[in-house]
């Protein structure tokens, strides 16, 4: 059963105690029932500010997730208490509160007590967390300066990258990822005029950056369907197919549909798969706010079949190591066997795919992936294993002459430390990989 600090009594009505209860609601969920953190919000309650307030602490609470456990593994000398239901998400969120976030220590301490009473199983270990958390704040400065960057990413990770990038580029990646990113969106058109209009600024890939920015549809242009939020790592792939309009063209695992409003948006025939309805519900309604058309098919790609396209573009199911910077559950939900299996079905899902390609037409395989196995290695075997297929380099006209998104193969290799900015909340994109194939005739 999922631990929820409300469940068992009735919450009293304190200032921010809901905020609290849904944040740590969503760290037991990652921890105990491995639930994406962004899942425990969508059917939320709160006022948009209470709402606003759970996901800051949750996320905070993720990201520095390896930091805050070390501090209080420290401090709980026999670990932490059994059957004690939500008590360790509720000290964790409070923890988080306390080392990173502009909250008064002694808030964070009453409402997470408040939260441990109001449950029958952590009740009785509420005056234990009332000692931790006085001690996490009286200490926190010494104890901070004792835990290095690599701590808020997991062991087996920050190896792998050490190995695939060097430990100097690993350690800027995991970097990036300690900071909330900004938000990015990518528009129909006028890119340059809705920067201005809403006060952001004008990447050289076209996607425009919002550092302080309000609820996202209280934001000028949402429900005219000016603009949908993508990163910018996101927005590449779809570049590398040129001109597109009135070509046809399959996004094929398209929720939620980012590329999908790129692709229409460009003039091309589209046409979105994903084997989720639940998830092309939710392209479906970002397509009727965007104004834009595309034919909507729930499919399991292994098995769905049609007639070849101008262009395929297939973002391939992967671990999701390179959005960690904005899902910082992801770290944590991971072990290396997910790895193993998606590039198992990555590997069956590109085999399928060239019948889906005209002979002469492109396919862009991308994935949200910051591992070789998912991206370079992939591709890899898949050219050598395919002689149809050619390897077309990206050149730096592709992708707004962002050089350092090219390698040496000519593949696309975003990472999260690329765009540095001496504010880090405006710098990096997402991790993402990208081959662009031309279908030989």
């Amino acid at each position: 059963m999922p631990h929820s600090p409300s469940s068992s009594r009735r919450p009293d009505a304190a200032p921010g105690l809901a905020a609290r209860a849904l944040a740590a609601k969503a760290i037991d969920g990652v921890l105990a029932q491995n639930i994406a953190l962004e899942d425990a919000f969508e059917a939320s309650s709160l006022e948009p500010r209470d709402l606003a307030l759970a996901r800051m602490i949750a996320g905070v609470a993720m990201r520095r997730y390896g930091t805050i456990g070390t501090i209080l593994d420290h401090l709980l000398a026999k670990g932490m208490p059994r059957k004690s239901g939500p008590l360790e998400a509720i000290l964790i969120t409070a923890a988080a509160q306390i080392l990173f976030l502009d909250v008064p220590d002694h808030a964070a301490v009453d409402l997470a007590v408040r939260l441990a009473r109001q449950d029958d199983r952590a009740q009785a270990f509420s005056g234990l967390a009332n000692a931790v958390l006085r001690k996490v704040s009286a200490e926190k400065a010494a104890r901070l300066a004792a835990i290095p960057p690599e701590a808020d990413t997991p062991s087996w990770l920050f190896e792998r990258w050490c190995r695939q990038y060097g430990e100097a580029t690993a350690r800027t990646i995991i970097a990036a990822q300690r900071v909330e990113p900004a938000l990015d969106l990518s528009v129909k058109s006028d890119a340059a005029g809705w920067a201005g209009r809403l006060g952001g600024r004008l990447l050289q890939t076209g996607s425009i950056r919002l550092g302080n920015h309000g609820p996202i549809r209280a934001l000028e242009g949402y429900e005219a369907g000016e603009w949908w939020v993508q990163d910018a790592a996101a927005a590449l792939p779809v570049r590398l197919l040129g001109k597109i309009e009135g070509l046809r063209v399959a996004d094929l695992c398209a929720a939620p549909g980012g590329k999908t409003a790129q692709l229409a948006a460009a003039g091309a025939d589209v046409t979105a798969v994903d084997r989720s309805d639940g998830r092309l519900a939710r392209l479906r309604e970002n397509m009727k706010r965007l104004s834009l058309r595309a034919e909507v098919v729930a499919a399991d790609l292994l098995a769905w079949k049609a007639p070849a396209y101008d262009a395929v573009i297939l973002d391939a199911p992967c671990s999701a190591t390179g959005t960690i910077r904005r899902h910082p559950d992801v770290a944590w939900s991971k072990s290396s066997g997910d790895i193993t299996a998606v590039t198992d079905l990555q590997r069956r899902m590109l085999a399928r795919v060239t019948d889906l390609v005209k002979p002469g037409g492109l396919l862009v395989y991308c994935t949200c992936s910051l591992e070789a196995e998912e991206g370079e290695e992939q591709i890899g075997r898949f050219l050598a294993g395919n002689p149809r297929f050619g390897l077309e380099p990206v050149a730096p006209t592709d992708i707004g002459g962002l050089n350092g998104a090219i390698t040496s193969q000519g593949y696309l290799r975003t990472l999260p430390s690329l765009l540095p900015d001496p504010d880090p909340v405006m710098a990096g994109m997402d991790g993402f990989f990208a081959a662009r194939l031309r279908h030989m005739n």
